[in-house]
């Protein structure tokens, strides 16, 4: 801790000293960066026309890298979003609905397109890629579309916080910092990502389930697919060592907490197509999954979390950082790819927020 604290404190006198870290990594101009998006809207378009997308799973490999990542594919199709009465960690029938909490209700209809899903959550083999323009930079051309979308800012802290890097999960980035890697995985492959919305995230989760598990009723299971407080050891996992679920997605519970695309906000009971809350307001967006810090309470197909600006607390810019969540060790993310891709509009929206200075 103390190592961390004086962290804290060297950065502070680097900011002090005119290195401030938001003046220099912040959003381009809007003009700017609608100019981009257009353009990688083409080549996503001209990638499409030159080669048929695979319907089945797929490995990628980020060019000019040896990096790679797989994804699956998720059908589209119609789940009861929310918890249902009975969801339970708790093997004891006496304590039915121990686990069920007010925002994972009303229970509702929701149907969504198809898309792929990155099977892992994002590792910090490939988000350093996205953080460093320097990190393989013997092997990486340089790309005026690539380098043209908005990069981190130099971190201020060590960011696995001694968790360990090759396989880990990436953790602790604003949903501003996840969205932007998107972008600049789209540029970079010449096909579309984004987050993926609270809907499509506990659709994929469930991976066919009505149960509060994608595995049945049986919480004693919870330890063959997920890292959680129980036996995480205080600490992250490598991807992928747990189960994965029936769609072959792993880590949807545990591990790292995963940003969505969405405003937190309540449910409304009225069945719902592909819904999207998009944001209005800095604070606070939806959270999924539950975490290596977390009882097994929290790792439920349904169960949400609010972001919060405590998750920055020990920043030491003024103002924070648009890109890390220092006090947030537990949160990272995964990328979804829709098999329809959006209009240039859309996609937009998908990668700015429009509250990113304030996140």
């Amino acid at each position: 801790m103390w190592r961390l604290l004086a962290a804290f404190l060297a950065a502070a006198m680097l900011a002090a000293a005119g290195t401030d870290q938001q003046a220099t990594g912040g959003n381009p101009d809007p003009a700017k960066e609608r100019a981009n998006v257009e353009r990688i809207y083409a080549r996503i378009q001209a990638q499409q026309r030159e080669s048929a997308r695979k319907p089945g799973a797929a490995r990628v490999t980020i060019p000019n890298t040896t990096v790679s990542y797989d994804i699956v594919p998720v059908p589209a199709g119609e789940f009861e979003m929310g918890s249902a009465a009975g969801d339970t960690n708790q093997k004891d029938a006496s304590q039915k609905d121990a686990s069920r909490k007010k925002d994972e209700q009303p229970r509702h209809k929701v149907r969504v397109d198809a898309f792929w899903m990155q099977a892992r959550e994002v590792t910090w083999d490939e988000y350093r890629l996205f953080m460093f323009d320097a990190q393989g930079a013997a092997a990486n051309p340089k790309e005026a579309l690539v380098d043209a979308v908005s990069r981190p800012t130099r971190p201020y802290v060590e960011m696995s916080f001694g968790m360990g890097i090759d396989g880990f999960p990436a953790i602790s980035m604003t949903q501003h910092a996840a969205n932007k890697y998107a972008e600049w995985l789209s540029a970079k492959l010449g096909e579309f990502y984004r987050l993926p919305t609270e809907a499509e995230w506990e659709y994929a989760c469930r991976a066919g389930s009505a149960t509060a598990y994608p595995f049945g009723d049986d919480p004693s299971k919870l330890v063959d697919y997920a890292w959680y407080s129980a036996n995480s050891d205080g600490k992250y996992h490598q991807v992928g060592t747990k189960k994965p679920n029936q769609w072959g997605l792993y880590d949807m519970l545990g591990n790292v907490m995963e940003w969505t695309l969405d405003q937190y906000a309540p449910y409304k009971a009225a069945a719902e197509s592909n819904p999207w809350i998009a944001a209005a307001q800095p604070y606070p967006h939806a959270v999924r999954g539950g975490s290596w810090n977390d009882p097994a309470d929290m790792l439920r197909c349904a169960a949400r979390v609010a972001s919060d600006p405590s998750w920055k607390q020990q920043d030491p810019q003024l103002p924070k950082s648009i890109w890390y969540e220092t006090d947030a060790q537990w949160l990272g993310f995964r990328l979804v790819r829709p098999v329809k891709i959006p209009g240039v509009d859309q996609m937009y929206r998908y990668w700015n927020s429009g509250v990113e200075d304030d996140q």
